[in-house]
């Protein structure tokens, strides 16, 4: 079987012609007051990544014209090279845990073999480790992203040293049969073209936000470098859903309103006035993801969020427009925007477009993790931090994962443009906690820093 990627991983491939890859992860806490040694986790997770299947194969590019580029089995491979552990370094604790993430996320994955990796950090704190996950975004998007987690954390996982049949070939098919399988897609696709052109219908009326409403001028949109480092905001998760249900819309209507307004506040410090944010946010076509079906599976959408009137009224505005755009099919944004890039990245311009777009400000990305924690090695997993990458104009994103009753939201900054990260993470802690838990408001938070990280060169 010929395991070749979508157009939405294609999408993923186009849009890196940037500073930095098109990586993601997550940190996983651990308490380590039973014990922890360090080999035994290395072990674990280089045995549970071989009930991923994907975690054992490789990005392989195929001459002209002979289709997308195809997953195969890495020969060499055998889950030992993509798992290391190291101590945590100065200052240790959260800030240089989090200074490491952004090291390591910033770090382009080697091609020549799995697109992961995965840093066991020992002497966090007292009693404290972590695991950093790293990898590509076109091996799964944030959905598929938490299988792999928990093919890795859960307890019932499997461990014994046996490797799960593959999906593909271990040798890299002819190209004659390559060209073959690449004919026979397309005749697929061509009749399939009235489904695409009802898609692309779609993708247009979407997108039409991003078209006609440009994101108002501000320093929130300038050249990144190739630098990248994390902030931490944690709140209860059961108090923002209260005060979503009581106002009769959703969490991530709440988290997109406490978005845009500390957006708005930092800009007021810097002597800006922003009254609308233009927000894209990711929306997938599925709920959940086996380790067996990975990839991306989503869109964008376009959210314009007022930031300053009435809170009720402005969040009731959120919700009807996050509403409207939910009721178009998930991911049909792609049918459009995949091609858009692919030409532009064909043509080198895909960095020039990035570095000046002026149709968004941010990006926020909200996930719903396991309700239950987890555990790896025999050691809780007391919190899990996601991490997502900006690149292009766009000097700081926000991404959100719920997990066991806690809702944590990671800030990605540039260190150049995005100088004030930590007043940013003050004010989005001070918006989501003030109503959702008044006695945590502006108070550093749980199991995470508040504290920006120290750029590392």
């Amino acid at each position: 079987m010929i395991d070749r990627v979508s157009g939405d991983d294609l999408m993923s491939l186009a849009s890196e012609r940037g500073a930095l890859p098109m990586q993601v992860g997550a940190i996983m806490m651990l308490d380590s007051s039973a014990g922890l040694g360090p080999a035994g986790v290395v072990a674990t997770i280089v045995a549970r990544s071989r009930r991923v299947p994907r975690l054992g194969q490789r990005l392989v590019s195929v001459p002209w014209g002979c289709g997308r580029p195809l997953w195969c089995d890495d020969l060499h491979d055998d889950g030992s090279g993509q798992v290391e552990s190291i101590r945590c370094p100065e200052p240790r604790g959260e800030q240089g845990l989090l200074a490491l993430a952004a090291e390591l996320v910033c770090r382009p994955l080697p091609r020549d073999g799995p697109l992961w990796r995965a840093v066991v950090v020992t002497d966090v704190g007292p009693d404290r480790a972590a695991v950093v996950l790293v990898h590509h975004h076109v091996l799964a998007d944030g959905v598929a992203s938490l299988a792999i987690l928990s093919a890795l954390a859960d307890r019932t996982a499997m461990e014994s040293g046996e490797r799960p049949a593959r999906h593909t070939s271990c040798v890299l098919p002819s190209r004659a049969r390559l060209a073959r399988d690449a004919a026979l897609g397309r005749l697929v696709s061509l009749s399939g073209l009235p489904a695409s052109l009802r898609r692309l219908s779609s993708a247009l009326r979407l997108l039409r936000p991003l078209a006609i409403t440009h994101a108002s001028r501000s320093s929130l949109n300038q050249p990144t470098g190739r630098r990248r480092r994390f902030a931490v905001v944690e709140t209860d998760l059961g108090a923002v859903a209260l005060t979503a249900h009581e106002q009769g819309t959703t969490i991530n209507d709440v988290l997109l309103l406490a978005v845009a307004g500390a957006l708005h506040d930092l800009l007021a410090t810097r002597g800006e006035d922003l009254d609308e944010v233009a927000v894209s946010m990711p929306v997938s076509d599925r709920r959940l993801a086996s380790t067996t079906e990975l990839g991306n599976h989503s869109g964008v959408v376009a959210i314009a969020v007022r930031t300053v009137g009435d809170p009720r009224a402005l969040l009731q505005d959120v919700h009807t427009a996050t509403r409207a755009a939910k009721l178009s099919p998930p991911g049909v944004s792609t049918a459009l925007l995949a091609p858009l890039f692919r030409v532009l990245a064909s043509v080198g311009l895909m960095r020039w477009f990035t570095m000046r777009q002026h149709l968004v400000h941010t990006f926020v990305s909200n996930l719903r993790g396991p309700d239950s924690p987890l555990a790896l090695a025999g050691c809780p997993i007391t919190a899990i931090v996601p991490l997502s990458l900006t690149s292009g104009n766009v000097t700081v994103s926000f991404t959100a994962l719920s997990y066991a009753g806690r809702l944590t939201v990671s800030l990605c900054a540039d260190p150049d443009t995005c100088p004030d990260l930590a007043v940013l993470t003050d004010l989005l802690g001070r918006r989501l906690t003030a109503r959702a838990d008044p006695s945590r408001a502006g108070h550093p938070v749980a199991g995470c820093s508040c504290r920006p990280s120290t750029p590392r060169s």
